[in-house]
């Protein structure tokens, strides 16, 4: 959908030139001028400024095209050809923030994130300021693999305030918690998304694991055995039974 809209309003640009330009010339060529160099001088800036719109056209249509590019070789599994097609894209479009997504997006699928967080400030300052909540978590993802704890829960703690339905936080702040040995927190993270979700999956698997590090290998067991009344795919059963066994050593 969004391609079509793209395509659409580029032919609207471009038709637009064109009318634009053949109603310049002929206005031109109507003009009754003592000096023969005025009418030649007309046409040269019409001509200029059609070809001015013509290239700007152009290079939006080419930054479009480098972005699906880079989308099409994500979902192919080539990380590598993605980046360098999102890179084009922003390079030919600076201040377009869909472009510097694509060039995160790219980042992460080659396990770069130190380099995709360095790109955090320019997609900041293209979201006036204030990412959004799918970009924050982004780079909270970023962070977490690189073991940057503080900055992981910083960012969840303001997503949560932000949307306190937006389940992926919770979990993620957990597991920054369990990494840090704050098990009493992370308890907390786990069993605030599993009061919105119980069938989470990932909440589950977390509250259980940081009781058991925090030595309560009972308290582990109950949350795993508590699932059987809450509706899990039968692969997942089978993990939680997996996770039981290990516990229960």
């Amino acid at each position: 959908m969004e391609a079509i809209r793209f395509i659409f309003w580029e032919a609207v640009k471009v038709l637009a030139l064109v009318i634009l330009g053949l109603i310049c010339a002929q206005g031109a060529a109507a003009l009754v001028v003592r000096k023969g160099w005025i009418k030649p001088a007309l046409y040269a800036l019409i001509l200029a400024l059609v070809g001015l719109g013509a290239w700007y056209a152009g290079n939006d249509v080419a930054a479009e095209v480098y972005l699906w590019s880079c989308d099409s070789n994500l979902d192919h599994g080539d990380p590598v050809k993605a980046y360098s097609n999102a890179l084009r894209a922003v390079n030919v479009r600076p201040n377009n923030l869909s472009y510097w997504r694509a060039v995160a997006r790219s980042k992460r699928s080659l396990l770069q994130f130190h380099s995709a967080l360095d790109d955090e400030p320019a997609v900041r300052a293209l979201s006036k300021g204030e990412l959004d909540e799918a970009d924050e978590y982004q780079f909270a993802l970023c962070a977490f693999s690189l073991a940057q704890y503080d900055r992981v829960v910083a960012s969840t703690l303001h997503l949560i305030r932000q949307n306190p339905s937006f389940a992926a936080p919770y979990v993620l702040q957990g597991l920054a918690y369990t990494a840090e040995r704050k098990y009493p927190e992370a308890q907390q993270s786990f069993l605030a998304v599993l009061q919105f979700f119980p069938n989470d999956q990932a909440a589950v698997e977390g509250l259980a694991r940081a009781y058991f590090l925090a030595g309560d290998r009972q308290q582990a067991l109950a949350v795993l055995d508590a699932t059987a009344k809450i509706s899990f795919s039968p692969p997942v059963r089978e993990r939680f039974e997996a996770l039981k066994g290990l516990y229960d050593q």
